[in-house]
This record gives C-alpha cells, structure tokens and sequence, in this order.
C-alpha cells in the first residue's frame, strides 16, 4: 500500500496520471461526495510526502490563471536572484506604460482595477524588486507583476517552470493586456502545474538558495478568504490566489505542526460569485486538511 502511494506521487509528479492509492481512495470519496456536481467546475491536487499521496480530481484541467501566474514569476525572480543577476535591493522605475503582445500597441492598468493601487503614487519613482515582489505576491499587485515581468522575460518565466515540471503552464504576458485577452493569448495553468511548482518551492528546488524568500513572500499573503478559511486558525500557509470573473483560484503550501508541509491547489470556474467559490475552496481545504492530520504517520 505504500508503494502504491508512493507511485501514485512519482507519477503525479512526473506528468502522469497515478492509480490513487488504496489508503487516500476514502479522502477521494468524500472530496467527490462534498462537491457533488461541482466536481466539474472544481479542480483539485494535493500531494502529501508524508503519507505518500497524489491525489488529483480533475488535475490537467485547464484554466485562465488569473494571479496564480504570479507564483511561477516569483520563482523566476527568486532563482535569478541566486544566480546573481540581480540582487532584491535593485529598483525598476516605476511606471504604467506596457505593450500588448499582440502588435506592440501600448496599453495601461487602471489602478481602480488592482488590488493595489497604492503603487500607481510612485510612478516615476524607483522601487526595489523586493518591495515589488512583495506587492506582486501578498497584495497581488498587477502593477508591479507587469514591472518585474517586464524585466524577467515571459518565455524565460515559462520556460523555468517547465524545468520544474509545470510542463503545460503557459506564461505568455503581464496582465490586463485587452488585446492578447480578446485575442485568447491567456496565461494558462491546471492545478497539478501549479502543485509541482509549489512542491518545488516546499522541497527548497525551486530557487536554490532563494526559496526561503520565495516561501516568505507566499507566507504574507493578504488575501485569505479560500484555503486558508477552512484550517485551523494560525495555521501556517504559503499561497497565492487569483481571481478574474467567473474565476477563483487558491494554490498552497500548508504547514501542519510538527510535520512537513503538504501541497494543495484548488481551482474553480464558473461560479456565480467569488465568496460562493471561496467557500467551496476552503471547504475541500478543510475536508484535506482532517484526512492530512489524523492520518497516522507512516514513519512512526
């Protein structure tokens, strides 16, 4: 039984889609029982490498990414910044002004449409890339998501978390580029992208010596209304959120006490509202969550 769990993870891992393991086959049951015929519109990955689990409901489903996208370029960030290419006290001149990818047009944000809008202030002013990343990560800034992306190179973004084992995740823009949107150019992932990539950030491979940055910056996430709502209170989570109409994503490193951390990505689409995807979000974290931390550790 083991060895079918720990298959099932390499598998998981590795791009395929695993057998679940006998002993996660219960967590399963009651995820497709709790979402009933939401199963459809909710797409689920978690992997655990304490009890040896890949569990996927709807795994390779693809979506738009919304702010999720924000986590394979803080990687990006964070392993240039190991490599000594930039340092996080370098500053970007802060400015909105952008060009689509589709004919060079150029476009700005409307800071009525970030969730920061603080930043538009300091427009001809520079700002750090760790002030930057910041803002792109716990406050989901798109601002400073288009700066730092800007500098990073979308295809070097994608190809990074290709080497990470995101091997359909499409980075192709920043944000809010109406032309690209409209031309269906989207940024793109499945959850079982985003739960490799997070697994590499959890395991310390995503960024070298820079991933306790990555794992800090996830850590200060502002937005917890999904995951995070249906865990203990206190409970340590490094995620990152994203939400467009009709679109609501959480993806996670949950770190239950005295234990290594688990991974857990939940996508939705097509809800009426945001709060009503939240609540089915942080209702699968919740079912995970009991099925991660009452089952006996199989070390012990």
């Amino acid at each position: 039984m083991r060895n079918s769990c720990l298959a099932g993870l390499l598998l998981l891992l590795a791009g395929a889609t695993p057998a679940l393991g006998q002993n996660s086959a219960p967590l399963d049951d009651a995820l497709r029982t709790l979402l009933g015929a939401d199963t459809a519109r909710v797409s689920v990955v978690y992997l655990d490498r304490v009890h040896r689990t890949a569990l996927s409901l709807g795994g390779d489903r693809r979506l738009h990414a919304a702010s999720t996208m924000k986590v394979p370029v803080l990687i990006e960030l964070a392993r240039r910044v190991a490599a000594g290419e930039f340092r996080w006290d370098d500053t970007l001149l802060v400015r909105n002004a952008f060009a689509s990818i589709v004919d060079g047009s150029p476009y700005t944000l409307d800071p009525a449409d970030d969730s920061d809008s603080t930043l538009y202030l300091r427009e001809g002013r520079g700002v750090t890339l760790r002030e930057l990343a910041e803002r792109m990560t716990a406050r989901s800034s798109n601002l400073a998501t288009n700066l730092i992306i800007a500098r990073l190179d979308p295809a070097r973004v994608q190809a990074t978390a290709r080497l990470l084992g995101a091997d359909s995740i499409m980075v192709r823009r920043g944000v809010e580029d109406g032309k690209a949107f409209r031309a269906g150019l989207n940024n793109t992932t499945t959850a079982r992208d985003l739960a490799r990539l997070l697994d590499a950030v959890a395991e310390g491979r995503a960024a070298g010596r820079e991933t306790p940055a990555v794992v800090e910056l996830l850590l200060a996430q502002e937005f917890n209304s999904a995951i995070p709502a249906g865990l203990p209170p206190g409970t340590r989570v490094a995620h990152k959120t994203g939400w467009i109409a009709g679109i609501t994503h959480d993806a996670a490193i949950i770190y239950p006490p005295g234990r290594r951390p688990f991974v857990l990505v939940v996508l939705t689409s097509g809800f009426d509202s945001e709060a009503e995807a939240a609540g089915r979000i942080s209702a699968v974290a919740a079912t995970v969550w009991r099925w991660a931390t009452t089952k006996p550790d199989p070390r012990e």
